[in-house]
């Protein structure tokens, strides 16, 4: 289990749902990706390097809506800047399983 944090740093945290307008392969990233572009309505959209090539293929992930952590700094991942971080876990197998509202949701919308 991680350190115990205040409900106050969580409140930093800007988690949103966005949907994934773009996938491509990244064959330069050390671990098989793809690169995202995520729409996520009035914040605009913003690029994401997604490990989730082993439960998803790229046309899965078309039009598919995502939550992800918008207030990252952005992070150089071979020759790809990515701007936010999609959300998953890590199911029996070691794959990672995209977390997502079970309704559709507006772009942009804040998860709390």
């Amino acid at each position: 289990m991680k350190p115990a944090i205040t409900f106050e740093d969580f409140l930093k945290v800007d988690i949103r749902i966005g949907t994934i307008i773009e996938v491509n392969d990244f064959p330069k990233a050390r671990k098989p990706a793809y690169q995202l572009k995520i729409d996520f309505g009035v914040l605009g959209i913003k690029k994401s390097s997604a490990q989730i090539t082993d439960l998803y293929t790229k046309e899965d992930l078309l039009n598919k809506q995502v939550s992800a952590i918008i207030n990252f700094k952005p992070r150089q991942i071979a020759n790809f800047m990515s701007e936010c971080l999609v959300l998953g876990i890590y199911n029996t197998d070691g794959n990672v399983v995209l977390l997502q509202a079970n309704k559709s949701a507006k772009n942009g919308e804040e998860i709390s």
